[in-house]
């Protein structure tokens, strides 16, 4: 559930981006990034905070395809620590709400093993199984990425049923409101807001599909070697497939007008409608409030988004 996006502004290039966290958003700039939190007393609370240089403004966040690591960083650390954050938030005191520590991290960690261990090593096993009456490598490759797409879409549909996972997807949506306003260059108020779609070309659930997809195609070119490499070749290749999946999402944004692209990205955007829901103005608040805490920081208005670029 995290978008992305690159506008040039009249003061430079401005990166931006959003993820939907429990009550609340957080949205990044080029330097700063904020997550808004309702407290359930019904205030908004805001924390910010710099982001690293050496993540954000490295020379290897420029370079294509390394750069998708800056992404996943921004999953697995930034948007992970920010999650926990608004769940204490939500539920008790800010002054009880931590935004590191060893469970932080220890939690991205767990996080990241169990994605890998359902999402890639999971779909490997279960071909195993079957994998002697398979005759062709690619077909068993191939069966291999429909489980793994059949397990993510399962998943994510299991999830959307859970009430409070629900609300999370209603502030997912309103995050993508915003984003989408802020790129029209529309007033950021939940009226004006509103108006915009939840779908968006840069969002979380769109790349992720996509990583799905083009593992299909990375590991098909690996053949069937035995069962531990293929293991180790899911994991080791992961940055690859992220950063090839960053410019295809990159790509298909850049070039939405165009028929063969929107008819290319309609699986993506189709797979939003179950990790967005229509927020509430009282969401969308929260999201504006986050938004609108980036660009002053930055020294932005809500009018310099301009033609945005995947970052």
């Amino acid at each position: 559930m995290h978008t992305e996006s690159r506008a040039d502004g009249a003061e430079g290039r401005l990166n931006y981006g959003g993820q939907a966290v429990i009550e609340g958003v957080m949205m990044r700039g080029s330097r700063t990034m904020a997550v808004a939190v309702r407290r359930p007393d019904g205030e908004i609370v805001i924390h910010t905070e710099p982001l690293n240089p050496k993540v954000y403004a490295s020379k290897l966040s420029r370079i294509p395809f390394v750069r998708a690591l800056t992404s996943l960083w921004d999953v697995l650390v930034l948007g992970i620590r920010t999650l926990m954050y608004s769940a204490q938030v939500a539920l008790g005191p800010e002054e009880e709400a931590q935004f590191n520590g060893p469970v932080a991290w220890g939690t991205v960690a767990v996080s990241f093993v169990l994605g890998i261990g359902l999402f890639f090593v999971g779909p490997l096993l279960l071909v195993g199984l079957i994998d002697r009456y398979v005759g062709s490598s690619f077909v068993s490759n191939l069966l291999e990425g429909v489980i793994r797409i059949i397990v993510f879409v399962l998943y994510v549909w299991l999830i959307g049923r859970i009430p409070d996972i629900r609300r999370v997807f209603a502030y997912h949506g309103a995050e993508h409101k915003t984003i989408n306003a802020y790129e029209s260059g529309a007033e950021l108020v939940p009226e004006a807001v509103d108006r915009y779609s939840t779908a968006h070309y840069r969002c979380g659930t769109a790349f992720l599909l996509s990583v799905m997809v083009i593992s299909i195609l990375i590991f098909a070119l690996l053949g069937r070697p035995p069962l531990g490499w293929r293991i180790l070749s899911r994991i080791v290749l992961i940055p690859v497939v992220a950063g090839v999946a960053y410019e295809y999402i990159k790509l298909t944004s850049r070039y939405r007008t165009s028929l063969l692209v929107r008819l290319m990205a309609a699986p993506n955007l189709a797979l939003q409608r179950l990790t967005t829901r229509d927020p509430d103005p009282s969401m969308l608040e929260v999201s504006i409030a986050a938004l609108r805490e980036v660009l002053q920081r930055e020294g932005r208005s809500s009018t310099d988004a301009g033609q945005p670029a995947m970052g």
